[in-house]
C-alpha cells in the first residue's frame, strides 16, 4: 500500500527513467540554458504564456534557480528541468524544463503540468515520458489526486503528448491563457489518482 503525506517532505526531486532525467535547475547549468533557450525562440515562442499588461520583466537566471528552490521546498510547485543523459559516465543535456504548479493542497490536491522541449529533442518520445515520469511519481507519491495540462487547440505537438498517454479531454476552456500576446482558447486534459493504469502512465509508452 503506497503512503501518502500531507506536503512533500523534500527538496530535490530527481526522477530518472532509462536516459532521461528531472531534475532542478541548478546554477552551473546556466550556459546549457541560455544556449537552449536562444536557439529555440522561434521554435517555443508561439506558445510562451505572455503579461497581458505588457509590464512585466523577465527573471534573471539566479533569481529564476532560487524561486524554483523556494517553491519546491514549500511544496507550492515542482519545478523540474529535462535532461537527456547519454554515454559512460552519463552526461546530462539539458533538452528543456517542466513544472508542475501551482499545486494545490487542501481538499483540491491537484496541479497543472506546463513543458517545452528543445526542438532538436522534438518527436523522440522526450515530453511524454517527462509527463508520464512526473505524474506517476505525484499521483502515488506526493499524495496528488488530480494532474491537468492545458493545451492550445493549434499546437500539434503536445496534443499528440496527451493523446499517447491516454489523458482525458474535460472541454475548452475560452480565452483561458495569454499566449504570444493574446488571448488563447485551451482544451484542457486530466487524469486522476484512480484512472492510472496499474502500471502508471510509463505503462501506456512501452
Amino acid at each position: 500500500m503506497s503512503r501518502f503525506s500531507a506536503l512533500p517532505t523534500i527538496w530535490p526531486v530527481i526522477l530518472e527513467h532509462q536516459d532521461l532525467m528531472l531534475a532542478p535547475l541548478r546554477y552551473t547549468h546556466r550556459k546549457q540554458w541560455y544556449e537552449v533557450r536562444r536557439r529555440n525562440h522561434t521554435w517555443l515562442q508561439p506558445w510562451e504564456a505572455t503579461d497581458p499588461t505588457g509590464t512585466q520583466q523577465s527573471m534573471s537566471y539566479p533569481a529564476m534557480v532560487r524561486a524554483h528552490n523556494r517553491d519546491g521546498a514549500a511544496g507550492v510547485s515542482y519545478p523540474w528541468t529535462i535532461f537527456k543523459q547519454s554515454g559512460f559516465d552519463q552526461k546530462s543535456q539539458l533538452v528543456g524544463q517542466m513544472i508542475a504548479a501551482p499545486v494545490l493542497w487542501g481538499s483540491m490536491r491537484t496541479t497543472t503540468l506546463g513543458y517545452w522541449v528543445d526542438q532538436a529533442h522534438a518527436g523522440q518520445n522526450i515530453v511524454p515520458t517527462a509527463v508520464a515520469l512526473a505524474s506517476d511519481y505525484l499521483l502515488t507519491q506526493v499524495g496528488l489526486h488530480r494532474i491537468e495540462i492545458n493545451i492550445v487547440p493549434d499546437n500539434a505537438a503536445s496534443l499528440r503528448v496527451v493523446e499517447k498517454l491516454g489523458l482525458r479531454s474535460e472541454g475548452i476552456r475560452k480565452e483561458y491563457i495569454h499566449i504570444n500576446g493574446t488571448w488563447r482558447d485551451h482544451e484542457s486534459f486530466a487524469i486522476t489518482r484512480e484512472e492510472l493504469p496499474p502500471g502508471g502512465l510509463l505503462s501506456r509508452l512501452t
